[in-house]
């Protein structure tokens, strides 16, 4: 993991704030939606991209009912038949 050295203090509802300098770096637009995943003690965010429920895989995927599948996995569905 790379230390950016930036520090912020979190507000009474449990707020940070992301500096400007990551939030373009990453592409994070206001409104955009991201991830928290939690791996030992570290607390990870990361920009969420809809996946494949098979493969997760974030391109060139087609929602089939509610849910997300990649071109590939409809081939191999396909194929199994």
């Amino acid at each position: 993991m790379k230390s950016t050295g930036i520090v912020r203090k979190m507000d009474e509802l449990g707020r940070i704030v992301l500096p400007m300098e990551i939030r373009n770096t990453f592409d994070i637009k206001t409104k955009d939606a991201l991830e928290i995943f939690v791996e030992n003690d570290c607390i990870i965010l990361r920009k969420y991209q809809p996946a494949c429920v098979f493969c997760g895989e974030t391109n060139d995927n087609v929602i089939f009912g509610d849910k997300r599948v990649c071109k590939a996995c409809i081939k191999k569905l396909n194929d199994a038949k």
